[in-house]
């Protein structure tokens, strides 16, 4: 049976004045997927990430989580539809503790509005205890929860990355996109990672798209890789057949040089 899509990007393009950032990108992510988006550096893949979350707008093409149109949309009412996100360069509230920091994020999805929290109504007080018990949920399943009480900023760096994920799945996303997930981390740190990644699929009823450098993390765990040159799609499918794609070997390595004539010799 063919799963059913989750997220779908269809012929996005974008330019920057006379520059064409991406061209007829297309992209699907199937329920509970977990697919990678791949390419060297300035290929546009966070570009593609911008794009699928209202930082911009396509010049041309169409967005959809499962039958909500997203392009056109606020990045607002793109995390309201479902889809959440981390970034290569973690933003969290580094004054505001860790629980806070997630507590914050689940108010996406609150009842209550201004009135009801500033009169403090049955419902708000309901809602608050909900958010924190999620959230101590959340830093729970991340591994984070005994550091809930302190500040965001003094936390060691790969426990940022994972503060920043339970903020992105306090949201309660139909898709999660992963911005480099495991940039910067040592050895032990990437194989937790890894194994958090794939965990989390499962546990969250989430499908997953992950922008990553670190080609053992994205080889071993993606179902599905898209592979970027300069805004470009060169090469989409499973893990063997990337490898083995000349396109992306020459993406990633550059064209072989030409071989020499060969020597003429004394006449």
């Amino acid at each position: 049976m063919t799963a059913k899509i989750a997220l779908e990007a269809k012929q996005l393009s974008l330019a920057f004045g006379g520059l064409k950032a991406v061209s007829d990108f297309s992209l699907r992510v199937p329920e509970r997927g977990l697919c990678g988006l791949i390419g060297p550096n300035g290929a546009g893949k966070t570009t593609i990430f911008n794009l699928l979350t209202g930082v911009y707008q396509p010049d041309h093409g169409e967005i959809w989580l499962g039958g909500t149109r997203l392009d056109g949309k606020k990045p607002s009412a793109i995390a309201l539809a479902g889809l959440a996100r981390t970034f290569q360069n973690i933003r969290l509230f580094g004054e505001l503790s860790v629980i806070d920091n997630v507590r914050t994020a689940c108010g996406v999805r609150a009842r209550s509005g201004l009135v009801r929290s500033f009169l403090r109504t049955p419902l708000f007080l309901a809602e608050e205890r909900a958010m924190i018990e999620r959230s101590y949920d959340l830093l729970d399943v991340l591994g984070i929860a005994h550091r809930a009480d302190e500040q965001a900023k003094s936390l060691p760096y790969g426990d940022q990355r994972r503060l920043e994920i339970a903020r992105a799945l306090a949201t309660e996303p139909k898709v999660l996109l992963l911005d480099e997930p495991v940039a910067g981390m040592n050895t032990q740190e990437k194989h937790e990672m890894r194994s958090l990644i794939v965990s989390l699929r499962e546990r969250f009823d989430v499908g997953i798209l992950l922008i990553e450098h670190d080609m053992g993390l994205v080889m071993e765990i993606c179902e599905e890789i898209t592979v970027l040159d300069h805004g470009v799609t060169i090469a989409s499918g499973n893990a063997a057949g990337i490898q083995e794609n000349p396109a992306v070997i020459e993406a990633y390595l550059g064209a072989p040089e030409p071989d020499e004539p060969p020597s003429q010799g004394p006449t």
